[in-house]
Parts: structure tokens; C-alpha cells; sequence
């Protein structure tokens, strides 16, 4: 099993630690309210939360299904926001949102070791994510995974620093 560094989300706390064992499930706290209790602290989740608000995902990922969930960071969201020349995810046509946004989920819990065992997941916009380890630093496509193994009641994230595009 490969071992990563990942943060751990407890308590609205960060704390970086090297896990071989997948960390207790918190029964509580599922994908969004994780993401909810990490912004609060930290502020990293701002416009992943407003964009999930704005295209009408938010019980999808609240609810009981298991997902796997490629969270990108605000820093890349407003990389994005720059290429597109745009200043925020109101100003991203609904259906595009979406599309992106189901692009960062696959159904079912992965964890980082069944991540990159895969050559491509399926996410729920029906296509491809491609898993890679370049120079042992986790990625899917051409996003860094910066935290992962972030265990919830509905699944599990790991925290990307780019946004993905379908």
C-alpha cells in the first residue's frame, strides 16, 4: 500500500500527518460539511461551496451515496477564474459549472492507493479522470494531489490544486 502525506481534517483543525491505516470515520460529517467546517477555518473552500450551492449539488453530495470527491482549492479556482477572464463562479454559465463540477466526483469511496491503482476513473459527468504518480507526487490529470485520504460518512476527498476540465 503506498503512503501519502495528507491532512486530516479534525475539528476544523489541519493537521498534517503520514497515515498507513485509513483515519476513523467521522458518522457525522460527510462531504460537504467537511469542506463547510474546513472553510471556516482555513478558507480554502469558498467558491468549490458557492459553486456546488449555485448548480443546485448540494443534497446530491450531502445525501447517502459514497463518493470520491477531487476538491479544488480556491487558489484554483482563481486560476481558473484568470484563464477564463471571469471573476467568480456566478459569471460561469450554469450548465458549464455542472459539467465541471461532476467532473471532480466519482461514485463509490477511493481511497489514494485504489486511486492510483486506476489508469482512468469515471466520474459523474460520464467521463474519464486519468490517475498518475509523476516523480511519487500523486496526480489526477494534471492536477496535484495535495491532501488526500480525507475520510467522511459519504466518501472520501482529496484536495486538488487545479481545476479540472471535462
Amino acid at each position: 500500500m503506498r503512503r501519502f502525506t495528507f491532512i486530516l481534517l479534525t475539528v476544523g483543525l489541519l493537521t498534517s500527518l503520514t497515515v498507513a491505516p485509513v483515519a476513523a470515520r467521522q458518522p457525522r460529517s460527510t462531504v460537504v460539511d467537511t469542506a463547510v467546517a474546513v472553510n471556516s477555518s482555513s478558507g480554502e473552500f469558498d467558491h468549490l461551496i458557492a459553486a456546488v450551492v449555485r448548480t443546485s449539488l448540494l443534497d446530491t453530495l450531502d445525501g447517502q451515496r459514497q463518493f470520491t470527491v477531487f476538491a479544488p482549492t480556491d487558489a484554483a479556482f482563481e486560476a481558473l477564474f484568470a484563464k477564463l477572464g471571469v471573476r467568480g463562479v456566478d459569471e460561469i454559465p450554469i450548465d458549464t459549472l455542472r459539467s465541471v463540477l461532476l467532473y471532480h466526483v466519482a461514485s463509490g469511496e477511493r481511497f489514494s492507493a485504489s486511486v492510483l491503482d486506476s489508469s482512468r476513473i469515471r466520474t459523474l459527468s460520464k467521463a474519464f479522470i486519468h490517475p498518475s504518480l509523476r516523480a511519487g507526487t500523486p496526480y489526477v490529470n494534471d492536477a496535484r494531489i495535495v491532501a488526500a485520504d480525507i475520510d467522511v460518512s459519504n466518501g472520501v476527498i482529496h484536495v486538488i490544486d487545479a481545476v479540472l476540465l471535462p
